[in-house]
């Protein structure tokens, strides 16, 4: 299976989604957060640093739930309400949205 290239609106929300889970994490260290969220270290700091920017749903969700973050939030936050309104295709139930987002 061939990987389309990701686009820069996705390439900036992977560098946004790093940037609030790196806040949440706070004082925490990347080992500790990771362990408990049951991936790699390494895995995480690339989150962070915007390397993995399409991270997998269960990464993420696992991540938040140790840094107290929902999911609801971490949407919000992430992917901003596009301009053609709740419906424009990108919502959190879109099957497009949500696989290039967390896939």
């Amino acid at each position: 299976m061939v990987r389309l290239p990701l686009s820069p609106d996705e390439l900036e929300r992977g560098r946004r989604l790093g940037a609030l889970l790196r806040s949440a994490r706070g004082d925490r260290s990347i080992l500790d957060v990771a362990l408990a969220a049951g991936i790699s270290p390494e895995t995480l700091r690339k989150v962070e640093t915007g390397r993995i920017a399409t991270p997998s749903f269960a990464s993420i969700a696992a991540v938040a739930g140790v840094v107290g973050l929902s999911l609801d939030a971490l949407w919000a936050e992430v992917h901003p309400p596009s301009p053609e309104g709740p419906t424009g295709g990108d919502a959190p139930g879109s099957r497009v949205g949500a696989a290039r987002v967390w896939s």
